[in-house]
């Protein structure tokens, strides 16, 4: 396998790996859940329900998707999930993508 052939491969790996991310970020009413939360320590569903126009089972659902994608962290504090912001390891892949890319496609 050639070098060029390795490097592909390197990144369509992180390409992959980073098919999560780009499916949770997609989504308009997602992207208005991260910057809510960018504003914010942490919240719960009916605090970010206060602030957007989703039902609240819309609004645990696309909290499951950015938790999954490893945008956000819950933390159970009594009966509520409080949800914040956890980007440091999404950005450091992506920045890795970026990086891959750069150095073999162009």
């Amino acid at each position: 396998m050639s070098d060029s052939t390795a490097n592909h491969q390197d990144v369509l790996m992180l390409f992959r790996k980073c098919n999560p991310l780009f499916h949770a970020l997609g989504d308009s009413m997602r992207q208005e859940i991260i910057l809510l939360l960018a504003d914010h320590e942490n919240l719960n569903v009916n605090q970010i329900a206060e602030q957007l126009p989703l039902s609240r089972p819309a609004i645990s659902h696309h909290l499951k998707i950015l938790r999954e994608a490893g945008l956000v962290s819950v933390t159970r504090k009594g009966t509520e999930n409080y949800y914040s912001l956890q980007l440091e390891d999404a950005l450091q892949l992506l920045k890795e993508l970026i990086k891959a890319a750069e150095e073999t496609c162009l």
